[in-house]
């Protein structure tokens, strides 16, 4: 299944339609990987450099940083696919 719930459930789609979905797709994956450097980068990296490498501390604020924007995409990502699913059972009544 891929980052947008397209999976077997889908009818089948023409080609432009499957490339528009990776399209759409690459887009917002490369939008949320830009947001990730960008917000970690803030948080984590002092704005003077002292040294050309990581510190420890930079390292670790890094690697924190990532692991929860990643749960968190996760689980925003589950909470949507549930919305999702909920809508669509209470518009087939």
């Amino acid at each position: 299944m891929s980052f947008l719930g397209f999976g077997n459930s889908q009818p089948q789609l023409t080609s432009e339609q499957k490339i528009t979905a990776a399209e759409t797709e690459l887009d917002l994956v490369t939008d949320m990987f830009n947001k990730l450097v960008d917000n970690c980068y803030k948080k984590c990296i002092a704005n003077s450099y002292n040294e050309g490498a990581l510190t420890t501390n930079e390292s670790t604020c890094l690697d924190r940083c990532v692991a929860k924007y990643f749960e968190t995409n996760v689980q925003v990502g589950e909470n949507m696919q549930k919305m999702g699913q909920s809508f669509n059972t209470a518009g087939k009544f």
